[in-house]
């Protein structure tokens, strides 16, 4: 009879065990799906930004049109970008698209000079910090995840129960180097 219960005291152990592994990774999973929504909310800011930035300088530069049209067409890819690397792709495109808008506007003193255009880039440049923040928020959050699903024990009840492991939001290699050099933009 002492056994029945030794056995039935270790099953009952191993149970909260399994559980105890199970909500840890549903947590995880939670805080990884929370850091994306944040870095959605930035980016929906950014996409909102755009057009009123497109139109403030094309008001003063009208004839820079490929400009316009490549901000805009890299802002509807990044916005249509579905998986996670589809969507750093878009986003490192779309980053890379703004860089030349604002070299347009270099060449108009009066763009610089408008109130509007200031005020612009000031909410654009708050909201790129705000992106960079929730980006390394994000992948921290899945470094801790991918972690925990490929450690063992956790990796047996991750692979029976679908947890599979999640894309980093990374930069390519253009934003990297670019990031290494750190230009100073004065506008």
């Amino acid at each position: 009879m002492t056994l029945v219960y030794i056995l039935i005291g270790l099953v009952v152990l191993i149970l909260i065990f399994v559980i105890g592994l199970y909500n840890r990774l549903v947590v995880l999973n939670k805080r990884v799906q929370e850091a994306w929504s944040d870095i959605t909310v930035q980016l929906k800011r950014r996409y909102d930004l755009i057009p009123n930035l497109i139109e403030t300088v094309k008001g003063y530069a009208s004839h820079e049109k490929e400009v316009f049209q490549k901000v805009t067409e890299a802002r509807t890819q990044a916005m249509n970008a579905s998986t996670t690397q589809e969507k750093a792709e878009a986003e490192n495109m779309l980053s890379s698209t703004l860089k030349s808008l604002f070299a347009v506007s270099e060449n108009y003193p009066e763009v610089k000079a408008s109130t509007n255009f200031l005020e612009l880039q000031r909410e654009l440049r708050d909201t790129e910090d705000k992106i960079l923040a929730s980006r390394r928020f994000y992948n921290s959050v899945v470094r801790d995840y991918n972690i925990s699903i490929t450690k063992f024990p956790a990796i047996l009840i991750a692979n029976m129960l679908g947890f599979a492991k999640k894309d980093f939001f990374e930069l390519d290699e253009k934003e990297m180097e670019a990031v290494k050099k750190a230009p100073k933009v004065n506008f």
